[in-house]
């Protein structure tokens, strides 16, 4: 006969076991639900099937659009109080809770406003800082792509990052495809309509127009399109644009198209006011009229497969007859 206490110590240890089970199998599982990723950061492990997430950089709101996830938080497009034009256009069928909430600006994170979404993952930009990033992990696993040396298709490396981490790798892929596919039918169209030559982005600042590096993610773009894209020498290499330019300088600028950006208010009117300008006037590009005014938010702030899309629906309808 067991005594009593004997059956009490079986009983616990049994339970203790069973527990240790439950548990052990609880832990197995929640490992095979997550997934590890390569980023600026090291190895950083991420839910399988993340369900609220954070962008904090609008590539990664982009690309997790792009991929069929409305986050539940975002931060606003450059010198705006919201999201970008054209990402406003994929948010305009959601009712305001379905929409991304406001956590801050591109240099500002709201901290607490990323905590108060319980987001489950956040997706950042390459420039996140280190503090930043030690702040930020320990709400939530935050993926941050490398930084590379400036070229017109990092965003690619960007987006698969970004789609890796939210669960929908082919999705992001096939809209990657789907862009590549695109510009070489733009490009065959405006081969046949006898549209090419070179090319030249400018941003036009208050300060002074600058030249925009070929390298860009838009620079890209054009490429694809079929037209030459050019610096005409005023880019330092590594450099995203050139200092602002004097009026006379403009002559450099020899592109047959010369595409314009500008970012606000401010900038549309020195745009304005050199217009008028003898120096301007005879750029190649405004005497053939071959300008074509763009977002320069979208032009030269953004990146990813629906800026993609919108910069070419802005090819096709400003340069196919």
């Amino acid at each position: 006969m067991f005594s009593a206490s004997h059956i009490v110590r079986r009983w616990t240890r049994r339970r203790a076991l069973t527990l240790f089970a439950a548990a052990l199998c609880l832990v197995l599982s929640s490992t095979a639900e997550a997934r590890t990723l390569d980023t600026a950061h090291g190895e950083v492990e991420v839910p399988e099937s993340p369900e609220r997430i954070v962008t904090l950089y609008e590539g990664a709101l982009d690309a997790a659009l792009a991929a069929g996830i409305v986050p539940v938080g975002a931060v606003t497009t450059r010198g705006g109080d919201g999201v970008a034009g054209y990402i406003e256009a994929h948010l305009d069928a959601l009712s305001p809770d379905a929409r991304p909430a406001i956590v801050g600006v591109v240099r500002e994170l709201n901290l607490e406003a990323v905590l108060a979404q319980r987001p489950d993952l956040i997706l950042a930009a390459p420039q996140l800082s280190a503090e930043q990033y030690a702040l930020l992990s320990r709400i939530a696993p935050t993926v941050v792509p490398a930084t590379r040396p400036l070229a017109a298709d990092n965003w690619q490396a960007e987006a698969r990052l970004y789609g890796e981490a939210l669960g929908r790798a082919a999705e992001v892929e096939a809209a990657i495809a789907e862009l590549a596919t695109r510009s070489a039918a733009l490009a065959e169209a405006l081969a046949a309509a006898g549209v090419n030559g070179s090319a030249n982005l400018i941003r036009w600042m208050p300060q002074g127009p600058m030249v925009m590096s070929a390298q860009l993610f838009a620079s890209g773009l054009i490429e694809a399109a079929g037209l030459e894209i050019g610096d005409a020498g005023l880019v330092r290499e590594g450099g995203s644009h050139s200092d602002p330019l004097s009026l006379e300088n403009l002559s450099r600028l020899d592109g047959d198209w010369l595409f314009l950006a500008t970012l606000n208010a401010e900038g549309q009117e020195a745009l304005d006011a050199a217009r008028t300008s003898p120096a301007f006037a005879r750029l190649p590009a405004v005497q053939a009229e071959r300008v074509v005014p763009v977002d320069g938010q979208l032009w030269t702030s953004a990146n990813g497969p629906l800026a993609a899309q919108a910069i070419l629906d802005h090819l096709e309808a400003a340069l196919l007859p």
